[in-house]
């Protein structure tokens, strides 16, 4: 069986964004199941859905990320096989696609790189670099300068697989929450926590409020759930309703048993 599941972000949305999270999110799960029925790895099919949404300014990641309390884009992507395989970035500039560098980490050999480490790591092993003011959109630029308390932006894009080989693969990627203080590292880049996967149980991705989501490691929280085959609906209603009682916050999950 292959299959692949996407998440645009967890946020209420305007009305008039509801059709350009929709095509976005249509074009990622599209691309990924694109590399699947080819005959690809899920680690592919999830980076390939994952640069979708880092290229379309509607979601939270790569160009039209939300910006720092320095008006600046500071990116987090990781992602994790089921053999307990990782890699990630945090708080990196001038990368237009995290998540793909955080697949060369994961190659590489398991580890989370921040800041100038991730970058300098990036321009090494041949990433697609930028200028970090070119990944700014100016509906960010515009909402930063308004200084707005409330945002309908989508949190952290996310993305689960499942490969022919039985392989199952999760991914996260995300520009952190508007006016976070320069340096701030969320939930997504953090195994356990924004994303876990184990090739014996299922994967899991989450999207939402870091803060509320690192303490009670929602990720792997989820995973557990799953035991006893239970199916992935209850395993999520379960480990969302496990966050809501012990923290205040906002956060969804998504899995794949």
């Amino acid at each position: 069986m292959l299959c692949i599941v996407v998440h645009g972000g967890a946020k209420t949305i305007s009305e008039e964004k509801v059709e350009a999270n929709h095509a976005g999110c249509t074009a990622a799960a599209e691309a990924g199941w694109a590399v699947l029925i080819s005959g690809g790895t899920a680690a592919e099919s999830v980076e390939a859905a994952i640069r979708v949404f880092e290229t379309d300014q509607t979601f939270n990641a790569g160009f039209g990320a939300t910006l720092n309390s320095d008006g600046e884009v500071e990116l987090d992507a990781a992602i994790m096989e089921g053999s307990l395989c990782w890699g990630g970035v945090a708080a990196v500039q001038g990368v237009r696609h995290p998540i793909s560098v955080a697949r060369k980490i994961m190659d590489d050999k398991p580890r989370l790189l921040v800041a100038e480490g991730a970058k300098r790591f990036a321009t090494e092993c041949g990433a697609e670099m930028c200028r970090k003011e070119a990944l700014v959109a100016d509906e960010q630029k515009q909402q930063w300068k308004e200084d707005q308390k409330v945002s309908d932006r989508p949190n952290t894009v996310v993305c689960v697989a499942l490969d022919k080989s039985g392989t199952l693969v999760a991914g996260t990627s995300t520009g952190g929450t508007t006016h976070q203080q320069a340096g701030r590292v969320g939930d997504s880049a953090v195994v356990g926590c924004g994303l876990y996967a184990d090739g014996k149980i299922g994967a899991c991705s989450t999207t939402g409020n870091g803060e509320s989501i690192i303490p009670v490691v929602l990720a792997k929280t989820a995973i557990d759930f799953l035991n006893g085959d239970r199916h992935p609906e209850e395993a999520a209603q379960m480990a969302i309703a496990a966050l809501k009682s012990k923290v205040e916050g906002e956060a969804g999950c998504i899995i794949l048993g």
